[in-house]
């Protein structure tokens, strides 16, 4: 995770757990580093976004960015200012937790001066179990209209395979084999296992990608 570019942006389709991904992703990154913020970027879905667990979040040192206004009940459909400033701050870590396709990925481009190789990581959030990115071409293709909406390209993959708190480890292996050939197909590499925690020690210890334990954060209980 500390080799990670400080600017990261997460994207996947809808129902991919993106924004669980996302939200575990800055808790674990903050006890690491100091300055971590999440911007939630997603301007189309108005479902588990990120901004919802700003309160939870602030004590494990991240900071939330978004275009709600506190107190005023309003939740706009634009991007906050604030992202700026992160982003050109060296000093900074910054995820940016974007909508889940093209016409989301949209909002990356305003940002495009700032994602110069090397200097960020975009990484995408695969669920096999989903329709539209249950095969190859499915993800192929989802991750193409994405780098061209965004004007920057997928630097590495997440095995997010799931089915909510019904997932086993079969799940996970067979998302794992999907992003392995999503992986050789594009030369990147698959950077992360997003897996519920009591999963973790029942996976195998020679997979590709670094395996982080997920919270079901962005769902309540009864959900």
């Amino acid at each position: 995770m500390l080799n990670d570019n400080r600017i990261r942006m997460i994207i996947g389709h809808y129902g991919s757990g993106k924004t669980e991904f996302a939200v575990n992703y800055a808790i674990n990154l903050a006890k690491e580093v100091k300055n971590v913020s999440i911007a939630d970027l997603d301007v189309v879905n108005p479902y588990f976004r990120s901004r919802e667990k700003q309160e939870m979040l602030l004590p494990f040192g991240v900071k939330v960015l978004s275009s709600y206004v506190t107190g005023s009940g309003s939740d706009l459909p634009a991007v906050s200012a604030d992202v700026l400033a992160p982003l050109q701050d060296p000093e900074s870590n910054i995820i940016l937790d974007v909508g889940g396709d093209s016409m989301g990925a949209r909002t990356l481009g305003r940002y495009k001066e700032y994602f110069l190789p090397g200097a960020y990581d975009m990484f995408m959030v695969v669920n096999a179990n989903r329709p539209e990115t249950q095969d190859v071409e499915g993800v192929l293709h989802h991750i193409d209209t994405i780098e061209r909406s965004a004007r920057a390209k997928v630097t590495g993959i997440v095995n997010n395979t799931h089915l909510l708190r019904y997932t086993t480890v079969e799940e996970v292996l067979k998302g794992q084999e999907l992003c392995k050939k999503v992986s050789e197909a594009l030369n990147i590499p698959i950077k992360y296992i997003g897996v519920l925690e009591s999963l973790v020690d029942q996976l195998p210890k020679d997979l590709e990608g670094t395996v982080l334990p997920i919270k079901m954060i962005m769902r309540e209980d009864w959900m």
